[in-house]
């Protein structure tokens, strides 16, 4: 029996987001909480609150609140009554439709939205596009049964994320364990400008992307380097030209990269085995060590909020467009402790490497659990 379908319009109601007049804006607590996009609701919380004392349109606690301006998607479901601007929708469900039921089907229908909507300089989707939408609709308890086991490997994938990312604390303890705050430096190492451990210092150069294959060497741009680890998510390959240029950006393992412009400056990690041979975006520089200074140990000590990172907000030029320079990176100011203490923290991050590997992999089946349930209760 073919499952009955019907327009979300007939299933929900629909509350478009409205700007509230200028003078209703406060951060003293006056009115309801506003939210205006997905950055302000859902796992992002903005650092100071909004209010508007003379809302314009509202949502209340329990319905789903759908961004409709790029990115066009769901974002959560309202936590308290609230004033919603021109970026929301709030979806409100009836005695037919379970309201998680109705948030997991629109993630599962998030990559189709935008093209469903009419906006013609960005995504965006309005009212009658929204309540057009298709939903199968079995009956409240088979929702309900197929709401259960979403939730169930919802929090299994969000369970498995957070351990990864309770991993990515270790080591910054670790460090601070052995060589102590770069500020205060309580073990008195020497430090010495970077550059003189430097036996190789270069950026990448423009003009990759004729050369993007399917398959190739990597290509590591400034999205891939995150803080001490290089992200394989979406990674991009090349069938790089023959000559001295490409040479001159292929990495070796032992190397550290550092972004040097836009908004993921100061972004470093070390060059693992697996992508030696790789080359570089211009935004990426390569530093490759002398003998004296480990590449984790460097890679470490410039993530840290009080030493590189510090130095890098310092000596980037440009508003719109930070950027570093090679002249800048060399005069970094780095503490050099012994080799042996350095190799010391260099076992330490092998360890918690490959606990991120079985992590990362523990993570990757979640995701495809949670991605297979969805596909099987929406498409299926």
């Amino acid at each position: 029996m073919k499952l009955e379908t019907v327009p979300l319009g007939e299933a929900c109601m629909v509350v478009m987001g409205q700007s509230p007049p200028g003078t209703s804006y406060n951060t003293s607590g006056d009115g309801l909480p506003f939210f205006q996009g997905k950055t302000d609701f859902g796992e992002i919380h903005p650092k100071v609150r909004i209010f508007c004392s003379q809302p314009s349109r509202i949502a209340e606690a329990g319905d789903i609140l759908m961004s409709v301006r790029a990115p066009v998607g769901p974002t959560n479901l309202a936590k308290e009554k609230c004033c919603i601007g021109r970026g929301l929708a709030a979806l409100r469900t009836g005695i037919r439709l379970d309201t998680s039921f109705l948030l997991y089907f629109l993630r599962h229908h998030e990559p189709r939205l935008a093209s469903q909507g009419q906006g013609s300089t960005f995504d965006a989707i309005n009212r009658d596009d929204l309540e057009d939408i298709e939903i199968p609709l079995p009956d409240l308890s088979e929702q309900r049964r197929i709401t259960a086991r979403l939730e169930q490997a919802d929090r299994l994938r969000r369970t498995r994320r957070y351990a990864l990312e309770l991993t990515d604390t270790f080591l910054p303890a670790a460090f601070l364990r052995l060589f102590g705050d770069p500020i205060k430096n309580p073990l008195g190492l020497p430090v010495a400008e970077l550059g003189d451990f430097l036996s190789f210092v270069t950026s990448g150069s423009r003009g990759w992307a004729e050369y993007y294959v399917p398959e190739g060497a990597r290509f590591i741009r400034s999205l891939d380097v995150r803080m001490n680890n290089i992200s394989d998510k979406d990674a991009a390959f090349v069938d790089p030209p023959h000559g001295a240029e490409a040479d001159r950006t292929r990495v070796t393992t032992g190397d550290v990269l550092l972004t040097i412009t836009g908004s993921r400056i100061g972004r470093v990690a070390p060059v693992p085995e697996r992508l030696n041979n790789a080359y570089i975006s211009q935004h990426v520089a390569i530093l490759r060590l002398k003998a004296g200074l480990l590449s984790e140990f460097l890679s470490m000590f410039l993530s840290l909020d009080t030493g590189g990172q510090r130095q890098i907000a310092r000596v980037q030029y440009g508003q719109t467009k930070p950027g570093l320079n090679l002249d800048q990176i060399r005069a970094f100011r780095v503490p050099v402790p012994p080799l042996t203490r350095q190799t010391q923290f260099l076992e330490q991050a092998k360890r918690v490497e490959r606990l991120r590997a079985v992590q990362r992999e523990a993570l990757r089946q979640a995701e495809h659990l949670f991605a297979s349930l969805l596909q099987r209760a929406f498409s299926g």
